[in-house]
């Protein structure tokens, strides 16, 4: 009985679960098929495409007013780095000290007043009072190459030097004087290296004030016991440029020289063979100084020099440059030590660098006094609150800005120390000027003891390290000697500026591929026609934007082989390269094809402007990696142009002032997008506009090139190319 009672549940519960699965079964077979929802994603994508415009006007709003409050959004330097140390312990540079530099400056004038003493006794100078203290000593002969061009080293940077053994012609050769002070507590594996350049054809009393510093404190070093890094000292012979000694000296010390007479003049190959057999005679026939001397890895650089300013302050003065090239600075600590001993030690005025055209700017006074109204309305709502700034702040925090922008944006050293960061050393120049002139004994003397004390200062704090400088920024811009605008909050105006590309890019290609498709309603055959060409309307505009594209690469280098030819200016180089420009352009039309050839539709502008902001985007998201500062400066003009142009017979639906007004807007953007006109117009910000000329854009652009700065090839590959790519849109019928 018990068996047939579970055989009978069962068989019961497998019926009640059978007609269970019908029910279900039926309920599914009769409701709607269910729809996945998209992802957040996808959706926030398709709003964006949809309110393009919208999207776009935010975003470069935001992105302008971003740039503008960079002075307000500034952070108080600090030292990161807690083993620098600085003014932990008290100076030893003492008058001792102030009377052996006064003591080599006489020397160096008294020897300097001849040719002959300012080529070869000077150096010999140099060197018998480095062996006097104690330290090795040696001469590196060089020679200075001019102007070349190498297409392949824009984003290295350094006009090249050659040693004296490998040049036909030694009419252009200099010699710098090194010595160099062994660590009494280090191993070798680390230096710091301290530079004076001076110009040994022209010994001016700031010259020989900078050597005379320079041997003071080499003097002073070699006598201290806390030293744990080795001190080279290099008197740069800076005849052919203070960055061609030493960028030459730094190029040989990094380089390995198997062989015995490495170094040594080659006189059968000089063309000035008198010359240079007296500097064989006088210079290199003791103590064996033609042999190249090394010491560690570099730790930390410092360019030193003495000048004598025009204008008169109450404090002497201390300027820091330190921009390398294609926008690399050094760490930030190595500057906020200088500027801290500089202020609190020893209360010299720091500088590092304003536009002074901005400092009278009746507009950014006017905007600094709003924010000033702004702050204390901020103040008043929360004193936690740190928003506010006076006018007068904002006003040189600008200018500072915008100085350290623009130098970073030019991709050259603004100084010798740019040498040091082609090796990943981190350098600056500290050039010193003293409140009276340099004539008067007592304040030379004053002057002397202060920049002495300042540089023990700094070498001090850096021979506390235990490694190279990582604590604290690499990449910032100075708003002030002691602010500072970190990449965290500086890459935000520039992201909310690149933002609109790719979303107009899509939309533009949307409704590019829409307005082929609404062709097909019309009739078959209309509609195989359009479907055979529209999958391959934006083939040709990529045709297009690579062939304008190519056409740039090509411009880029025509300047080299046209300043190949003598007899010609500035003014008629550019017009040389114009006309070959266009030339070049109008070829290339008649092979490969005109952008306007495939224009039977009406949405082939909007797919042509959709792949040029596309490749815009790429554009400057790839020079933001090599120079961020060319980059943000690039996009104030390339994506306002980008984003507003379209074709100028297009009619629309809009109204009549708003089309008055794109229009305008277009015409400004296409003027000043142009590169020679916005190069004319930055230096006339910079300098003033009656100092500008035709020819200006040849010279910068020569000068770009000879520096192989990346900020040349990004002017004509990625700006000049989508230039020319939205002229065409804007003509387009």
């Amino acid at each position: 009985m018990a068996v047939n009672r579970i055989v009978g549940d069962r068989a019961h519960a497998m019926a009640t679960t059978t007609a269970t699965m019908k029910e279900k079964e039926e309920d599914a077979t009769s409701k709607k098929p269910f729809k996945r929802r998209s992802r957040l994603i996808v959706r926030l994508g398709s709003f964006l495409i949809v309110h393009s415009i919208l999207f776009s006007v935010v975003c470069c709003t935001a992105g302008l007013i971003a740039l503008i409050l960079l002075p307000v959004l500034a952070n108080n330097t600090y030292i990161s780095e807690n083993a620098l140390l600085p003014g932990s312990a008290n100076p030893m540079f003492s008058i001792q000290d102030v009377v052996e530099a006064k003591k080599f400056v006489r020397d160096i004038l008294d020897t300097s007043v001849t040719e002959e003493g300012r080529r070869i006794e000077i150096p010999r100078l140099i060197e018998q009072r480095v062996v006097d203290v104690g330290a090795e000593a040696y001469y590196h002969k060089f020679i200075a190459d001019g102007a070349q061009f190498h297409p392949l080293h824009f984003f290295s940077c350094a006009p090249s030097t050659s040693t004296m053994e490998t040049n036909n012609s030694c009419s252009s050769f200099g010699v710098n004087s090194v010595g160099i002070i062994r660590a009494p507590r280090g191993d070798g594996k680390e230096a710091i290296v301290l530079v004076s350049p001076y110009n040994s054809e022209n010994i001016q009393l700031s010259d020989a004030v900078s050597l005379g510093l320079a041997y003071s404190i080499f003097s002073f070093l070699s006598r201290v016991t806390w030293l744990a890094k080795d001190i080279v000292w290099l008197a740069a012979d800076s005849q052919h440029g203070e960055y061609t000694a030493v960028s030459a000296w730094l190029k040989d010390y990094h380089t390995p020289v198997f062989f015995s007479d490495a170094g040594k003049v080659d006189f059968g190959m000089c063309s000035v063979k008198d010359i240079h057999r007296q500097w064989e005679n006088k210079l290199f026939k003791e103590n064996n100084p033609n042999v190249f001397k090394r010491s560690g890895t570099m730790a930390a650089a410092l360019v030193f020099k003495v000048t004598e300013s025009k204008e008169r302050s109450e404090r002497d003065r201390l300027d820091i440059y330190a921009e390398a090239s294609n926008g690399q600075m050094p760490n930030l600590d190595l500057i906020n030590t200088a500027h801290y001993l500089a202020v609190h030690r020893q209360g010299l005025k720091v500088v590092v660098g304003m536009v002074d055209s901005l400092l009278h700017s009746t507009c950014l006074k006017f905007v600094g006094e709003i924010l000033q109204s702004v702050g204390k309305l901020v103040k008043i709502l929360n004193p936690k609150w740190k928003f506010g700034i006076t006018s007068a702040e904002f006003v040189e925090g600008t200018s500072t800005v915008a100085r350290s922008i623009f130098n970073q944006a030019l991709g050259v050293p603004t100084g010798p120390h740019g040498a040091f960061r082609d090796y990943q050393v981190d350098a600056i120049t500290l050039e010193l000027s003293p409140r009276v002139y340099l004539h008067n004994e007592n304040a030379q003397s004053a002057f002397l003891l202060k920049s002495g004390r300042l540089i023990e200062g700094v070498l001090r704090s850096v021979n506390n390290l235990l490694e190279k400088f990582h604590q604290s920024f690499f990449l910032y811009f100075l708003t002030s000697p002691n602010k500072y605008v970190s990449v965290g909050v500086y890459m935000i105006p520039f992201a909310l500026l690149v933002a609109p590309l790719p979303i107009v890019a899509a939309a533009l290609f949307s409704a590019g591929k829409r307005k082929g498709d609404n062709l097909e309603d019309t009739s078959n055959e209309v509609a195989e026609a359009a479907s055979g060409s529209d999958s391959w309307k934006w083939i040709h505009a990529a045709k297009v934007v690579f062939m304008i594209h190519l056409w740039a690469g090509v411009v880029s280098l025509l300047p080299y082989h046209i300043s190949q030819i003598s007899g010609m200016d500035s003014t008629a180089r550019m017009s040389v390269w114009v006309a070959l420009s266009v030339t070049m352009l109008l070829i290339s039309y008649k092979i490969v094809g005109s952008p306007y050839l495939c224009s039977s539709t009406d949405g082939d502008w909007e797919i042509l402007k959709a792949v040029t902001v596309a490749v815009a985007s790429i554009g400057l998201c790839l020079m933001s990696i090599i120079n961020f500062a060319t980059a943000q400066i690039g996009s104030m003009l390339l994506v306002p142009m980008c984003l507003m142009v379209r074709p100028f017979k297009r009619r629309s639906q809009v109204a009549l002032s708003l089309r008055f007004i794109v229009l305008a807007f277009n015409l400004a953007f296409g003027l000043l997008g142009f590169p020679p006109v916005g190069l004319m117009m930055w230096k006339g910000l910079f300098e003033g506009f009656a100092k500008v000329s035709v020819g200006d854009f040849w010279d910068q652009a020569e000068f770009l090139w000879s520096w192989n700065s990346a900020t040349y090839p990004y002017l004509l590959w990625i700006h000049l190319a989508c230039w020319v790519l939205c002229m065409h849109i804007l003509m387009h019928p």
